[in-house]
């Protein structure tokens, strides 16, 4: 059994070919990977060692050879296909471990050179996992790390499981799709066009839920980048969040991000606020808030733009509430909170990245806009009746207009 490893991240690897290697697979890598596993005291063929030919174009030529694809591609029930590799001395590829060169991290730094970016489009990697993954029923083909385990425990066993090879085999497509999508969106974004042809997205799964907004829904949560908006949120206590509470905590965050650092709460009932106000601190925000309609805030979500102390997990935890969320919480108030079972409680900033669309998705397709500008400066404004409005009316008149943009 041979396997061909070529990995950027690198996390788990070493183990994994370990294990591999002590099952008598033969191990076959490219440039850096191979460079680690030899330095963990592994015997490593070059892959130039398998094709023939060197590395070449500053890597950009090392695995797009015929010697490792016609070994990928070869279907093992088919003799003529057999007969083809060997007469072109082409030795079968069983196994196949690939992550892609880190596209989407080296876009995101700033200040980053174009070429630079171009560089980390990998083409080799994709070229090999889809060959894998179109033969999944011959080779076993791992994009993830996560997967290591359990494939190893096939290899070890000698067994099979074709479920799972076919499951790897989607995993490589999904993962390769997502890889497009964000260089195509680069692409785009280099001309200035929030509007291209194509609009292509790619999201990956953060986690199931138990049902959607009402119970006979299925449901799960998705994320563009885990870490980042609602996925960065770091659960304290409580049970699981609901399709609906998620919904509420985007609505909650919505309606304090016109505030900014300034202190305020905003309570949130079916996605609106019931309840938005500003304070000296977050008790004081929450009690004025609470003041706007405490019938409606039984069962709420309530977000905070600034931390909780013990004085305010004291006042929130008398209110039956369903969710919570602020940049940080005081170890006792968590521990306060954390007395009713049933409240969720969420730390963190869920920030929009720069750039963000605003996606709203209808029959059959999808509307793409701008993301709406906060609420403008009272000082821009063109006032255009006779009397001026004074500054506590000015004042009054943007708190209002940062409330209704929520809404």
């Amino acid at each position: 059994m041979r396997a061909l490893l070529s990995v950027s991240d690198k996390s788990g690897l070493v183990p994994f070919a370990q294990g591999l290697a002590a099952a008598g697979v033969e191990l076959v890598s490219t440039g850096g990977t191979a460079r680690t596993l030899r330095e963990a005291g592994l015997a490593v063929r070059d892959i130039s060692e398998l094709t023939g030919f060197p590395e070449m174009l500053d890597g950009r030529v090392k695995t797009l050879h015929p010697v490792v694809h016609g070994g990928l591609l070869a279907r093992r029930d088919l003799p003529e296909h057999m007969e083809a590799i060997k007469a072109h001395n082409i030795g079968t590829i069983d196994l196949v471990v690939v992550n892609l060169y880190p596209f989407r991290e080296t876009a995101a730094k700033p200040g980053v050179h174009p070429d630079e970016v171009i560089e980390n489009i990998d083409i080799g990697g994709p070229s090999m996992l889809r060959s894998a993954a179109k033969n999944f029923e011959s080779v076993w083909v791992i994009v993830d790390p996560s997967d290591y385990g359990r494939v190893l425990a096939h290899v070890d066993a000698g067994s099979d499981d074709a479920a799972l090879r076919r499951l790897l085999a989607e995993k490589v497509y999904a993962h390769t799709s997502a890889y497009d999508a964000a260089i195509a969106q680069w692409f785009a974004q280099q001309r200035g066009e929030p509007f291209p042809d194509r609009y292509p997205l790619a999201f990956e799964k953060q986690q199931s839920l138990r049902y959607g907004e009402n119970p006979q829904q299925r449901a799960a949560f998705y994320v563009e980048k885990p870490g980042t908006g609602l996925g960065a949120l770091v659960q304290k206590g409580g049970k699981e969040l609901s399709f609906n509470n998620l919904l509420d905590l985007e609505g909650a965050l919505l309606a304090l991000e016109p505030f900014g650092e300034q202190p305020a709460c905003a309570i949130i009932k079916h996605t609106t606020p019931c309840g938005l106000a500003t304070g000296s601190d977050a008790l004081d925000a929450y009690r004025k808030a609470l003041a706007c309609d405490p019938v409606s805030a039984f069962g709420s979500v309530i977000a905070f733009s600034g931390p909780i102390d013990v004085a305010a997990a004291e006042a929130i935890s008398s209110l039956f509430v369903e969710c919570i969320v602020a940049p940080h919480f005081a170890d006792e108030a968590v521990e306060i909170l954390g007395r009713k079972k049933n409240l969720r409680v969420l730390e963190g900033r869920a920030t929009w990245p720069a750039n963000t669309m605003d996606l709203k998705r209808v029959r059959g397709g999808l509307l793409v806009q701008d993301r709406a500008p906060a609420p403008t400066d009272p000082q821009q404004w063109n006032v255009v009746t006779t009397r001026q409005p004074t500054g506590d009316e000015q004042r009054d008149l943007l708190f209002a207009w940062k409330a209704v943009a929520s809404v």
